[in-house]
């Protein structure tokens, strides 16, 4: 597979032997973009959770849930987005792939209208971002540059309702509760410095 091209020999091998290459280019040609529309944007910035999926070195993945207030992740333009670092394991095995491999694909969902968007390109960490300021508790940045766009079929994604938003989630003038799990004996020795102190 070339840089350009938007489906790869694993990929082919099963739309040839499901008979679905035509659909498969026809569906290329129709929708897929290589820019955010007004509307995806529009999509992106009521979602309250997007699923990331990054990749090591070597293509192992990992895929992680990052949530937040509707419009944490922020569309700056049609090739540009834009998501904080929220306080979390400490682990950075989704983020920390990005400084050896900077391929990154998102899932937007959302569950009340049975709607989704996939956006693939390439990101990177921006610690020193000049709109961090704009997000209550972020860490750091990452900057995301659009290089495809499609939305997916939407007949399997259960129908849900959001019952309220996590008590965790960061915002402005206010201070979210300590997660239980920082509390445990097991953990507390090996938080970092600011977390060690006594939460109750």
């Amino acid at each position: 597979m070339t840089d350009d091209s938007f489906f790869h020999d694993g990929m082919r091998q099963l739309q040839d032997i499901r008979e679905t290459r035509p659909l498969a280019d026809r569906l290329q040609e129709k929708i897929v973009r290589s820019h955010l529309t007004a509307d995806d944007q529009a999509f992106i910035q009521k979602c309250a959770m997007v699923f990331v999926a990054t990749a090591d070195e070597q293509g192992r993945p990992e895929c992680s849930y990052k949530g937040g207030l509707p419009g944490f992740v922020r569309t700056l333009d049609e090739q540009t987005l834009i998501m904080p670092d929220y306080d979390g394991n400490g682990m950075y095995r989704t983020w920390g792939n990005l400084l050896v491999n900077p391929h990154i694909g998102l899932l937007f969902i959302d569950f009340e209208n049975q709607s989704r968007l996939r956006v693939n390109g390439t990101a990177k960490i921006s610690p020193d971002d000049p709109l961090r300021s704009d997000y209550a508790g972020a860490v750091f940045m990452v900057r995301i540059t659009v290089e495809r766009v499609f939305p997916a079929c939407p007949r399997y994604i259960h129908k849900m309702q959001l019952v309220a938003h996590s008590d965790y989630v960061p915002k402005q003038n206010y201070e979210p509760p300590v997660p239980e799990w920082k509390k445990f004996d097991e953990f507390r020795d090996a938080l970092p410095a600011r977390d060690r102190e006594d939460k109750g």
